[in-house]
């Protein structure tokens, strides 16, 4: 009975697409809606939308599309999700940069705690290069922006990544998870350090944590040679996420030889997403945008 209601709640959005795609986004009439499991998530504990982790895809216009994507994960302190200020926003920004804006609504506490949203930043990878032919993108051009806890989302998939299951019977599960190119905007990103944002561990977590835990999803403890290319904003004035995090991070990635830009601002607070109405901060995505450019990250 639980799996059929599971397969309802998923099915109730279902198109007739040939891409298998789901209805629109009402707040975005033009932005088709993909399930990262049709069938039912991993882990999954009910058959509600909360269940079932999705991406909303913004394309540019045909003619202005240079072949890349990247996956969008919104902030909220794993426990909601701004999904228009740092979510379908952004992915209009990146549409006037050509490139395929790629929403993603994870799975959040208090329902679900880690491995849940990891595995849906993970998957939306895999799903994403899995449409690299139809969807006309380079699956070598796939990257992952994130905001505050988003941010410490995108993170992880940048350094807890792998190369794919060639054994597994979904073909999707078949290919890498790891992203071509961070953005991590005010990021969390030490679960361990006196700078760490305090809900977004215990809502991840738990109040409780398991040392190891903690210490895992530290991630500017997990950097290698084989970390993608980041590029990282941040504001001296952020008392809810300490730009210390991104400096951590910053360090981290110089020191094994990880391409990297840091762009730390002296004022501004969290949250700022775009920052459209602030002068100074909202250059911030014409530099990011001059960094992928200088990466090759937008050429056509």
């Amino acid at each position: 009975m639980f799996r059929y209601a599971l397969m309802l709640c998923c099915a109730v959005v279902f198109s007739s697409s040939p891409l298998g795609l789901l209805a629109q986004d009402p707040a975005a009439p033009s932005a088709p809606v993909e399930l990262l499991w049709p069938k039912g998530a991993p882990g999954a504990v009910g058959s509600k939308p909360e269940d079932c982790p999705s991406v909303t895809i913004f394309r540019p216009a045909e003619d202005k599309s240079n072949g890349a994507a990247v996956v969008i994960c919104p902030g909220g302190g794993y426990g909601h999700l701004a999904d228009v200020k740092e979510g379908s926003d952004v992915a209009t920004w990146l549409n006037s940069l050509g490139v395929t804006g790629i929403v993603l609504k994870y799975r959040l506490s208090p329902r679900y705690r880690h491995p849940a949203p990891l595995l849906d930043a993970q998957r939306a990878i895999r799903l994403v290069r899995s449409h690299a032919a139809d969807w006309k993108l380079d699956p070598q051009r796939i990257g992952i922006l994130g905001f505050s806890a988003g941010g410490h989302l995108a993170s992880t998939a940048g350094t807890h990544f792998d190369q794919g299951d060639p054994g597994a019977d979904d073909p999707i599960d078949k290919l890498s998870c790891r992203p071509d190119l961070m953005v991590l905007c005010y990021p969390v990103i030490s679960l361990t350090s006196p700078y760490t944002h305090v809900g977004s561990r215990n809502n991840l977590l738990g109040a409780n944590a398991d040392p190891k835990l903690l210490e895992l999803l530290s991630n500017e403890k997990h950097v290698t040679r084989e970390t993608p290319p980041t590029f990282l904003f941040h504001t001296s004035g952020d008392t809810g996420v300490p730009p210390e995090n991104s400096l951590m991070f910053y360090m981290a990635l110089h020191a094994r030889g990880v391409p990297a830009e840091l762009h730390i601002y002296e004022q501004g607070k969290h949250g700022v997403g775009l920052a459209p109405k602030d002068p100074v901060l909202s250059s911030w995505p014409r530099r990011c945008s001059q960094w992928m450019e200088v990466r090759g990250f937008l050429r056509k």
